[in-house]
């Protein structure tokens, strides 16, 4: 029985895995490939400079990088954990700026891709790692 929730915990995170680095990714190349002020149209973007949006832009391309290719390569998988660390603190930033600009529509969202970043910190950090090839 205790194999049976092990794989599906394990493919739980997978999935949660690869959730979290599709929006990443998606996030970070909207960021690049959005001009400015198509950007500026959405009230927090009004509030931070273009400079530290290309920034967001390549912390949430890293991360959609570190949520799969360490585990999958089994390289260094508990960088997937970070990658994961990363990805909550750029979600839980991005809720505190959408409060301060009074921004709510995007809560609901944000919370849940904490919630799995947080799913991943735990499963990968404690009761599922990825053990490295030797």
């Amino acid at each position: 029985m205790e194999k049976k929730k092990s794989k599906v915990l394990n493919v739980s995170l997978w999935v949660a895995q690869s959730i979290l680095a599709i929006m990443l990714l998606m996030a970070g190349v909207m960021k690049f490939t959005t001009s400015i002020e198509d950007q500026r149209k959405m009230e927090w973007a009004k509030h931070i400079s273009e400079g530290f949006i290309h920034f967001v832009a390549i912390a949430e391309l890293l991360g959609a990088v570190g949520l799969l290719l360490p585990s999958i390569l089994k390289i260094k998988p508990r960088l997937t954990v970070w990658a994961a660390i990363g990805a909550a603190i750029v979600f839980v930033s991005a809720l505190i700026l959408n409060i301060s600009v009074g921004d709510m529509k995007p809560m609901g969202f944000l919370i849940v891709l904490t919630g799995l970043a947080m799913f991943i910190i735990w499963g990968r950090g404690i009761k599922a790692p990825i053990e490295p090839k030797n």
